[in-house]
């Protein structure tokens, strides 16, 4: 199995988490999303020791809430005593509303709203990373307004290229994000965010890419970045007190792909960063890190109910399902790679190869292509491994279908942190 949360029964169920999935499939109907409750605290306590071990104190990893978005989720972070990263008003109001403290939020994103901004500051938010001379400007003209100084920091391309996947690439000079050291505007953006008289500068951003697996691409960022912070030192004599390098390591997909030892990582990356200081003759900041994938992803798996198996002689066959796009678009996207199992006979010989598709209108409607399963049969219910990140997040209602549950596990039972939505749901806003 690719993750030791998942196991097969005597009856030959696969179950999560100690969980009979064909159990919970009948008592919640499917499509389903299954989050492990106990496998999500376990993956925030190891980012959250190891940066605290090898770390400056007060390093802390942030939770990116685009991985995953629900009351909860931000419940369980505040619980687990983290900060966290929001990319939108809709993702900090969510976190507000679950009670988390916003203080401890840090607000992204590359075309933040005027009206963004000032609920972010009417919110009290802790910090806002931000991603370009506009939003400098802007910031600074609504806090003037508001009476108050924001705190900030600088979101900097360093200029690498992590060999990710191009669409979640996000540190290479050609990005949307950010604004470049490369060609000399990151120093003009450090110079024009202390001019300002209602901003703060705490620090920098820098974000490389996703589904990084060793730590060298964080060490190649933490290197460049602290060059970095060394010129503007004797340029402006400023000296940041935080350092933000991004996101976390990746995830397992697959069996060919490796199993990342995350507190490892995370002291490669702190002896990269202490031996660059040292050299350089700088303090070490504070470390920030936002993992998301790692944090949720292997909690996460969905289950479907088989509707049919097409054979095509000759050519292929196609096993349909109750969900698709609609709850998993990571596939069309990205080609995304996932490891897909029968639940209902998780024991028998996998003697049959199938694309498995959704139910929506769209040939591009895949969750996976050419999968090995034992022969499926209408009813059978399938499973989709490590689908806890940036599927429920990325779910629509395309086709009026609607989204899917959420049920987390843990010790004491099964309960719903996301209903089921309606198709009275969906026509809730229709005027």
């Amino acid at each position: 199995m690719i993750c030791d949360n998942i196991a097969v029964n005597a009856a030959g169920h696969l179950t999560f988490a100690g969980y009979d999935t064909v159990e919970l499939a009948e008592k919640y109907g499917t499509p389903l999303l299954l989050m492990d409750e106990e496998r999500i605290r376990q993956n925030v306590r190891t980012y959250k020791q190891a940066m605290a071990d090898f770390f400056p104190a007060g390093s802390v990893p942030e939770f990116a809430s685009k991985a995953f978005s629900c009351k909860q989720i931000y419940r369980i972070m505040a619980q687990e005593g983290i900060d966290i990263d929001v990319v939108s008003s809709g993702e900090l109001y969510t976190a507000l509303a679950a009670g988390f403290p916003a203080e401890n939020c840090f607000f992204h994103g590359n075309n933040k709203t005027d009206a963004d901004l000032r609920f972010a500051m009417d919110s009290g938010v802790g910090y806002i990373v931000v991603d370009s001379f506009w939003e400098l400007d802007a910031l600074d003209e609504i806090a003037a307004d508001k009476g108050i100084t924001q705190k900030i920091l600088l979101r900097i391309t360093p200029g690498i290229d992590p060999h990710t996947n191009q669409k979640i690439n996000t540190g290479s000079v050609d990005s949307k994000f950010g604004v470049t050291l490369e060609n000399g505007q990151a120093e003009v953006f450090v110079r024009e965010a202390l001019a300002k008289q209602h901003l703060q500068l705490c620090g920098y951003h820098c974000h490389v890419g996703s589904q990084v697996f060793d730590s060298e691409v964080f060490c190649d960022a933490a290197r460049i970045m602290l060059q970095f912070v060394a010129e503007m030192q004797v340029q402006y004599n400023y000296l940041p007190t935080m350092l933000n390098l991004g996101g976390g390591f990746g995830v397992r997909y697959l069996e060919k792909q490796p199993t990342v030892d995350y507190r490892a990582r995370i002291k490669e990356v702190a002896d990269c960063v202490r031996e660059v200081c040292a050299a350089l003759s700088i303090p070490m900041p504070r470390i920030m890190m936002e993992p998301g994938r790692s944090m949720v992803a292997d909690a996460g798996m969905t289950l479907y109910t088989v509707g049919g198996v097409k054979e095509i002689t000759g050519y292929k066959n196609y096993v349909s399902v109750d969900g698709g796009m609609t709850d998993n678009p990571r596939y069309a996207l990205y080609e995304a790679p996932y490891t897909l199992m029968l639940a209902s006979r998780a024991d028998a010989p996998v003697d049959y190869t199938a694309s498995v598709v959704g139910r929506c209108c769209e040939s591009g409607d895949v969750i996976q292509p050419n999968v090995r399963l034992p022969r499926p049969e209408r009813g059978d219910i399938l499973a989709v491994l490590t689908t806890g990140a940036y599927n429920y997040s990325m779910s629509s209602n395309y086709n009026r279908v609607p989204r899917p549950p959420v049920v987390m596990l843990n010790a004491e039972g099964d309960y719903l942190a996301v209903k089921r939505e309606t198709v009275e749901d969906i026509c809730r806003l229709d005027v």
